[in-house]
């Protein structure tokens, strides 16, 4: 079926020229989001007409063997939709510099680089992407502002990307930013959170604002709860080092978790301005009420069957504590104490080696007044839910009741559905895309602002507390493959209410009730 009316683009207007350095040029990252990315945005003529692209890392090699090792990730599965056209000239405008990060003189040997590029590009505009380790964040940052590259002018500007995790807990977090504020201006740092690069996350704030039918009803008065679910089958693959560090509620819940709550529950911007909009989003995350530890659920998965797959348990993956106490699994209660969400609970949960993959946001609406189907259990009659898949099936969903074919008066749950595959062609993506050419046209709308992140590690940090000086003693607590533990479906339970079911098919059972009489 054809949209039924015309979409409106806006495009934002980048820079002419613009240089990229990229930190941790030989990483994963790199090779799997950076560069496709750019790709991507070159392909669709989204980058600079002068652009070059500078690699720093400390492995040994030459930019034709960075090249290659980049292109053969690249072309590895047909399915990235890169095209070799493109990628040869992308290529064209690349350089690598072997340096040690720590190093002083791998900055003054930056500068002269950089100095030949600007003159070629005849313009000085400069990204700095710290595709790095977290702790390298603050001292690459130093590095770059005692070798004067962090300085702007009237006619250049100067932009520097940082990758999660943006601190570890709240004083972590209030470190690094006063560290890195002490070279930059918040204007000229973008913290990168790549879940506000999907288009369906993007489309919430569209959804909400945009249509006269939802806003009215987006309140205490017509919402009974919230559920944002962030499920995975994978476990820590090789980031067992990483993980043993993190855990799932440092991993996801202040940052991509947090980023989706802000969309649902936010109140209106003024207009679609940077700070407008972040102003919103902190907001509400100063409106998080302390997270108790009675409210919270954690748990670590065991061995188990993931996809018709034998995995093994969490201690027993690579660089993993064989006893160790990390949660590979999260979930809590939260209230926000505004006027728009007193008393709605919002229950998020997120974990690895669940039984699908999928991230969603659902919606569910108080139910209808029951005078007429007096017959009909109330648990019988179907539920009001706006399911909203941010992957992998992005679209969304609303289920509501109907009357069966009939001489009686049956009810019956239905669902009416949009996905994005079957209203607009499918884009080649990894993500990154938006993220990027927003920060070449200097919109930070979707990037975070220091404060933002500040208070999402506060509404987090009574609970990591509690669960530091509380180790779990019961962890493994739920095999590979299953929803989770035993312990979350409680955690609904004690509430009267349920989660939905973990698929990646289907964002929501329907109810089929018996007969509902009329009275």
């Amino acid at each position: 079926m054809a949209p039924t009316s015309r979409i409106t683009n806006i495009p934002k207007r980048g820079p002419r020229s613009a240089a990229l350095v990229i930190f941790g040029a030989g990483g994963d990252l790199t090779k799997r989001l950076i560069v496709p990315a750019l790709c991507h945005l070159a392909q669709f003529d989204k980058l600079p007409s002068e652009f070059a692209i500078i690699g720093v890392d400390r492995h040994d090699q030459t930019a034709d063997q960075w090249r290659d090792d980049l292109a053969a990730t690249l072309f590895a599965s047909p399915s990235a939709g890169i095209d070799r056209q493109v990628w040869a000239r992308l290529s064209a405008r690349m350089r690598y510099l072997r340096g040690d990060l720590t190093n002083a003189e791998t900055f003054t040997r930056l500068a002269k680089l950089l100095a030949e590029q600007w003159d070629e590009l005849k313009g000085q505009n400069t990204i700095f992407y710290l595709a790095i380790s977290d702790q390298l964040f603050g001292p690459v940052v130093e590095q770059l502002g005692r070798a004067e590259l962090t300085r702007q002018s009237n006619e250049s500007w100067r932009r520097v990307v940082i990758e999660k995790p943006f601190g570890h807990d709240l004083a972590s977090a209030q470190a690094l930013n006063a560290q890195i504020l002490k070279i930059l201006s918040e204007d000229q740092i973008y913290r990168i959170d790549h879940f506000l690069g999907k288009e369906t996350v993007q489309n919430i704030l569209v959804l909400r604002f945009a249509n006269g039918i939802f806003e009215p009803i987006w309140n205490r008065d017509h919402i009974d709860h919230v559920q944002i679910t962030a499920a995975e089958t994978l476990g820590v693959e090789a980031r067992g080092r990483f993980y043993e560090r993190t855990g799932a509620l440092r991993d996801m819940v202040p940052n991509h978790l947090f980023q989706l709550l802000a969309m649902i529950g936010m109140e209106p911007p003024i207009s679609f301005d940077a700070d407008a909009v972040r102003a919103k989003k902190t907001e509400l995350f100063q409106a998080i009420r302390p997270i108790s530890p009675k409210n919270a659920v954690r748990g670590q998965y065991d061995a188990g069957i993931v996809l018709g797959r034998n995995v093994v348990a969490y201690r027993d993956e690579p660089n993993v504590d064989p006893h160790s106490v990390t949660e590979t699994y999260a979930a809590f209660k939260l209230g926000i104490d505004n006027w728009r969400w007193a008393g709605v609970p919002f229950y998020l949960r997120t974990g690895k080696r669940l039984s699908a993959r999928t991230t969603e946001i659902a919606v569910q609406f108080r139910q209808a007044p029951y005078a007429l189907f007096r017959d009909t259990p109330v648990e019988a009659l179907p539920r009001n839910i706006l399911t909203l898949r941010i992957q992998p099936d992005e679209g969304l969903s609303i289920s509501f009741s109907a009357k069966r074919p009939g001489s009686e008066i049956e009810i019956d749950g239905v669902a009416m559905d949009f996905a994005y595959r079957d209203y607009f062609l499918p884009l080649a993506t990894v993500g990154y895309e938006t993220l990027i050419h927003d920060c070449l046209a200097g919109d930070a709308t979707l990037f975070q602002r220091a404060d933002a992140v500040e208070t999402s590690w506060r509404a987090v940090q009574d609970l990591l507390d509690s669960w530091a000086r509380n180790p779990a003693e019961d962890f493994p607590n739920y095999a590979a493959g299953s929803a989770g533990p035993d312990a979350a479906e409680q955690l609904l339970a004690r509430d009267g209410r349920a989660w939905l079911p973990i698929s990646a098919e289907h964002p929501h059972t329907v109810v089929r009730p018996k007969v509902a009489q009329r009275n």
